[in-house]
């Protein structure tokens, strides 16, 4: 992998990862299209903890305040929390008892044109559900049901942002409250893939390291933009229409696997 490469792979992986438009399946596609061939997902869990600490300094208030009320036994910091750890059950779960499954998906193009058909399906029912959600914040039943979109969305194809949200808004959540439950989610679930990559990660040929870190610094502040633009155009309603992006990625990259790739009959 060039540093060029990587530079690429890290501006996907930024923006896509909080638009509704799925991070993995974008670098499946990349990595397709650029002839890459990396065995695991070791530079995506690198990519994800860049755009992990891009929701750190995003949101570093909110979670300031959250930690603070936690220590001070505030009942409402400790609510919220409680709920995120709930939301996070399901991923944890998927990723024990089917985890090397899940992983191998990675290796199969055609089940990430797959799932960004899925996320275009999911993300044009907000069409539907935005305009009537208007809760602040989940109850505990619906904390689990986003938790559940969370752990689907493992798959490549399968929007993260975008399905959790879509769960959200369907549970009557409102849509920049369940902007801020998906990003805040999302921080135990990408640490542990982290932790759970951690033998591979240390394990990473010398000559990786440079584009590694090319690519960690791209999805960090291609990251931070996201978030803002995701937040902005989350306010406008206008969120059911990525789904027409997704469907015209997913649907052009099967083709593509099946008429135009290298091997393709």
């Amino acid at each position: 992998m060039t540093g060029l490469e990587a530079f690429l792979l890290g501006a996907v992986q930024g923006l896509t990862e909080f638009l509704p438009v799925s991070s993995s399946g974008h670098l499946v596609v990349f990595q397709a299209l650029l002839g890459l061939h990396h065995k695991g997902v070791v530079f995506e869990v690198v990519l994800h903890v860049a755009t992990l600490v891009s929701v750190l300094i995003v949101y570093r208030r909110r979670l300031g305040e959250l930690a603070l009320g936690t220590l001070a036994r505030d009942p409402g910091a400790l609510r919220y929390v409680g709920k995120l750890g709930v939301a996070t059950l399901p991923a944890v779960v998927a990723a024990l008892t089917v985890g090397d499954w899940l992983e191998a998906q990675f290796e199969v193009p055609a089940v990430a044109g797959l799932g960004l058909l899925l996320t275009g399906g999911l993300l044009f029912t907000t069409r539907y559900t935005a305009p009537a959600a208007h809760a602040a914040e989940p109850s505990w039943g619906a904390a689990l049901g986003i938790g559940c979109a969370q752990a689907l969305a493992i798959l490549p194809g399968v929007s993260r942002s975008g399905s959790t949200v879509a769960a959200a808004l369907a549970l009557g959540i409102a849509p920049v409250a369940a902007a801020e439950f998906s990003f805040l989610m999302s921080i135990a679930a990408v640490a542990g893939a982290a932790v759970r990559s951690a033998p591979d990660l240390a394990a990473v040929p010398a000559p990786l390291l440079l584009p590694m870190a090319i690519g960690f610094a791209t999805a960090l502040f291609a990251g931070i933009g996201a978030i803002w633009l995701f937040v902005r155009l989350l306010r406008t309603g206008a969120f059911h229409r990525f789904a027409y992006y997704a469907w015209a990625v997913g649907a052009g990259f099967l083709l593509w696997l099946a008429w135009l790739a290298p091997g393709a009959g």
